[in-house]
C-alpha cells in the first residue's frame, strides 16, 4: 500500500528522508493521507475523507482545530521536546541580554563606530551598560515540561538557585529534574521570590494572561521576565506599565507585536525559539516517524486530541482502528458485532482521553469492508479505519 502526504509549510528535507518508498509526496492536501505542518492555519480548511492524520513539526497546535479533527477521526500529533534545546538556549540568551544590557552596549558601539577615540570613550561609557550576573540569582520556572526541565538543569549548572512550578509535572520530567531544584506548590512563591521568571506552559483557555497585573504586583522590584512560549500567556500591557513604573527591569519576548516591540525595557526577538537547523530537523524526523507508525500500524504517540495507544506491528490477519465517543457500552457493542460475524479477536486495546476514545482490534482474518460498515453504524462512532 502507498500512503500520500503533503507539506503545508517548509519541512526539513532531512526529516522527510525518513519516509520510505511506501510514501508519495503530493501537492494537493485533499489527496493526502497525512499532513505535515508548522505554522499554517488549518481552522478554515475542509478535510477530505482520505485524511487520517496531521503532524505538527513543533509543540504548539493552536493553528489546528483539534476537536473538529477528533470528530472526523483525524489524529493530530505534535513533537514535544524535539525543539527543546533550541528554545532553552534562547532563554539563556534572553536572560544574558536582559541582565547585562548587551543590546544597549552594541547599539552604543554602532552609533559611535566612526569615533577614532571609541576605545578610550568606551571605558567611560561602559558603566551605563553595566549589569548583573546570573550566578547566585533566583530563577523561577513556570512549567516543567520538556523545555522547562532542561532550562532548570542548565540553570543549576550556572550556579542559579532554581525554583520550579508545575502542578501536573509528569513522572518522566520528575526523573530528569536535578535534585537541586526546589519544587514549589504555589506559583505565588515564584512571583514573590525570584529575580528571573521564565514561563513554559501551553496556551490554553486556562493559561491566557496567566501572568497578569496581580502576578506582576507580587514580583520583586527589578525582576526580569522571559517569555519564549506564547505572547498571550502574559498580560503584556500590565508588564509594560510595570517597566515604566520601575517594577520590572526587563521583559524578553520571542513574539513581536505592537504592545512590546520597540518599547522601553522590552527585548523582542522575531519568533526564533525553534528556528535552528537542529530543531527543524529533529521536529521533522519526529513528525514523520509519528505519521509512519500511525498510518502503517494504527499506533498513536504524542497526539494532542486522541489518547496514546500502541499495539506494535500487526502480526495477526487484520487490524482496525475505531474512533468513538468515550461512553459506556462501546466495547460491548463492538464485540457483539464481531461475534455475530464469526470474527475472532486476536488482540485489543482501548484508550480514552476526555470525551473521545480509540480502540485498536486485531483479528485472525483480514478485516473486510462489510464488518467496518457495521462497526461504523454504532452510535457514537466517528470513524473506523482498516489498517490491515
Amino acid at each position: 500500500m502507498t500512503y500520500k502526504f503533503a507539506c503545508l509549510n517548509s519541512i526539513s528535507p532531512i526529516g522527510l528522508k525518513n519516509f520510505t518508498n511506501k510514501y508519495e509526496q503530493v501537492s494537493d492536501p485533499a489527496e493526502a493521507n497525512g499532513l505535515l505542518v508548522r505554522s499554517a492555519s488549518l481552522h478554515d480548511m475542509e478535510f477530505s475523507d482520505s485524511l487520517y492524520a496531521i503532524a505538527r513539526a513543533g509543540a504548539g497546535v493552536n493553528n489546528i482545530p483539534l476537536m473538529k479533527c477528533a470528530e472526523k477521526g483525524i489524529v493530530v500529533f505534535n513533537t514535544p521536546g524535539a525543539n527543546a534545546n533550541g528554545v532553552k538556549e534562547l532563554v539563556f540568551a534572553g536572560m544574558l541580554l536582559a541582565a547585562r544590557d548587551i543590546v544597549g552596549g552594541v547599539d552604543w558601539v554602532r552609533d559611535n563606530c566612526s569615533d577614532e577615540n571609541i576605545a578610550k570613550v568606551a571605558e567611560k561609557e561602559k558603566k551605563k551598560f553595566a549589569g548583573t550576573e546570573l550566578q547566585g540569582k533566583k530563577l523561577g520556572i513556570i512549567g516543567l515540561g520538556a523545555i522547562g526541565v532542561i532550562v532548570a538543569n542548565a540553570a543549576v549548572n550556572l550556579g542559579m538557585d532554581v525554583y520550579g512550578y508545575d502542578p501536573y509535572v509528569s513522572v518522566d520530567s520528575a526523573w530528569h529534574l536535578s535534585r537541586k531544584i526546589t519544587h514549589v506548590l504555589n506559583v505565588d512563591d515564584i512571583y514573590k521570590n525570584c529575580d528571573f521568571i521564565t514561563i513554559h506552559v501551553p496556551l490554553l483557555d486556562s493559561t491566557i494572561h496567566m501572568i497578569d497585573k496581580k502576578a506582576v504586583s507580587m514580583m520583586k522590584k527589578g525582576v526580569i521576565l522571559i517569555n519564549m512560549a506564547r505572547d498571550q500567556l502574559v498580560d503584556e500591557e500590565a508588564v509594560v506599565a510595570a517597566i515604566e513604573a520601575g517594577k520590572v527591569r526587563r521583559y524578553v519576548s520571542d513574539f513581536p507585536n505592537s504592545t512590546v516591540s520597540g518599547k522601553k525595557g522590552c527585548i523582542t526577538t522575531p519568533h526564533l525559539g525553534a528556528s535552528t537547523e537542529e530543531s527543524e530537523i529533529n521536529c521533522a524526523k519526529m513528525a514523520v516517524d509519528e505519521l509512519k507508525d500511525y498510518l502503517e500500524n494504527g499506533n498513536i504517540k504524542n497526539s494532542v486530541n486522541y489518547p496514546s495507544c500502541d499495539m506494535g506491528v500487526c502480526t495477526a490477519g487484520g487490524r482496525v482502528g475505531i474512533f468513538h465517543k468515550n461512553q459506556p457500552s462501546m466495547i460491548t457493542q463492538f464485540t457483539q458485532i464481531l461475534g455475530a460475524s464469526d470474527v475472532n479477536i486476536a488482540g485489543m486495546a482501548n484508550k480514552s482521553r476526555k470525551e473521545v476514545a480509540y480502540t485498536l482490534i486485531d483479528f485472525d482474518s483480514p478485516a473486510d469492508k462489510k464488518l467496518v460498515e457495521q462497526l461504523a453504524q454504532v452510535n457514537g462512532v466517528y470513524r473506523v479505519r482498516i489498517i490491515k
